[in-house]
């Protein structure tokens, strides 16, 4: 028999989800009832499951070289008992070349997050479809993740709650100057105007999103107290600090080269004594540069071109070495997972208009990429942080919290309060 043909057989036999493979000339490994059976249109996939290559099976599968049969969930559940490594155990900086490897990644980094190279990348997630992505996300269109305050939230309650949860961490008062860099479709910058009173500003690269949220401010009536700017958040000027800044969802295309340019502007923008709401996509591993079994290069190429992920230590040593103090950390991993479930589910249920809306390779990708995010959620291989910053004021002022040198009370009472 073909060595290849072995290797697959035993890779089967390896697998708790049971699996089939059918050949282009109709040959078939695995059981006839498994719960996914993948249909190779071509060869050249076959090392690539037999090896647990499953980014690159994700790939043949976008292009077309590969379909399968059977719901995404249990596709996710045979890709990670494929899976033979832990994928954030890779270390770019291991072995005697280390060092250069570092330098390399520096390099690459700073070439790949020029200001025209950030806009190019983020239009290429963000602008593919307003309708695409009006069939998966809440109705608020907030497109990160989710906050499941109490467990029988449905995602558009546990999306409000999440804006609610970023609101009242940031202590949002009325009158307050409330900047979002990479304010999506809205969701954010429109809920703490009209929630909380702020002056809210905000910023993207997606022109699709810049028009969307230009049509609610007239819509709602907030011309005046809210703005919506195609720009970069390098480009914003600093003669007038905000009392309140949040990214969300924005800070995993910074880039690690860029990083300390990113806080430092963050620095530079917020008033003494101001709160930032940095939150955010990390690494599950703390070194490696992306994840493993083709996983990483799969987003880089279908998703998110351009994306970095750092673990949560060096974003906080790079927050704090811009003179940003972390005030509080809040890990909100499975809360993503769940979200990523919800979205799965939802596109699942509407491939039809999916593919009426964008191109069929797209929805492909989106359909691996949403359930495979969950699924890497869940295992910790990547994860979720909300960290909440300040500015100290330099001012140690007397008081019931002598030093706090921010607004920030230093307990966290205020943040679950009653509304």
């Amino acid at each position: 028999m073909n060595p290849l043909h072995n290797l697959l057989e035993r890779k089967l036999e390896t697998l708790a989800t049971s699996l089939a493979v059918v050949l282009p000339g109709g040959q078939r490994f695995g059981p006839d009832a498994a719960k996914v059976t993948i249909r190779l249109n071509e060869l050249s996939p076959l090392a690539h499951i037999a090896s647990g290559e499953v980014g690159r099976v994700a790939q043949d599968h976008v292009e077309g070289r590969l379909d399968f049969d059977g719901s995404v969930r249990d596709l996710m559940a045979v890709a990670t008992q494929m899976i033979e490594a832990d994928p954030t155990a890779t270390r770019a900086d291991r072995g005697p070349l280390g060092w250069w490897r570092g330098i390399a990644r520096l390099s690459r980094s700073r070439a790949n997050h020029r200001v025209e190279a950030d806009a190019r990348q983020v239009q290429f997630h963000y602008d593919v479809s307003d309708d695409f992505y009006a069939l998966w996300l809440d109705p608020l269109r907030v497109y990160s993740c989710a906050y499941f305050k109490h467990p029988e939230m449905t995602l558009a309650e546990a999306q409000q709650a999440k804006l609610d949860h970023i609101c009242r961490k940031l202590m949002l008062r009325e009158g307050e100057r409330f900047l979002d860099i990479g304010a999506g479709w809205g969701g954010l910058l429109l809920w703490a105007a009209e929630h909380y009173g702020v002056t809210a500003s905000g910023i993207t690269l997606s022109k699709n999103q810049h028009a969307h949220v230009n049509r609610l401010i007239d819509e709602r009536g907030l011309r005046g107290r809210v703005t919506m700017e195609l720009r970069d958040y390098r480009e914003l000027p600093e003669d007038a600090p905000w009392d309140k800044i949040a990214s969300v969802g924005m800070f995993e295309h910074v880039g690690r080269a860029m990083l300390p340019a990113y806080f430092g502007k963050v620095w530079r923008l917020l008033a003494p004594g101001g709160l930032l709401m940095n939150h955010g996509i990390t690494a599950g591993g703390t070194r490696n540069e992306q994840l493993g079994a083709g996983m990483g290069d799969f987003i880089d190429r279908y998703i998110f071109p351009g994306g970095e992920l750092e673990h949560m230590s060096h974003v906080l040593e790079v927050m704090s070495e811009a003179g940003l103090e972390a005030v509080d950390v809040e890990n909100l991993r499975p809360h993503y997972a769940r979200t990523l479930w919800h979205w799965s589910d939802a596109l699942e249920a509407r491939l039809g208009q999916a593919r009426e809306a964008t191109r069929d390779n797209v929805v492909r990708a989106y359909r691996l990429y949403l359930a495979g995010s969950a699924m890497c959620f869940e295992h910790g291989w990547i994860a979720l942080f909300q960290m909440l910053a300040a500015k100290p004021s330099g001012n140690v002022a007397e008081g019931p919290m002598r030093g706090a040198q921010s607004v920030y009370p230093f307990q966290r009472a205020y943040m679950y309060g009653a509304p």
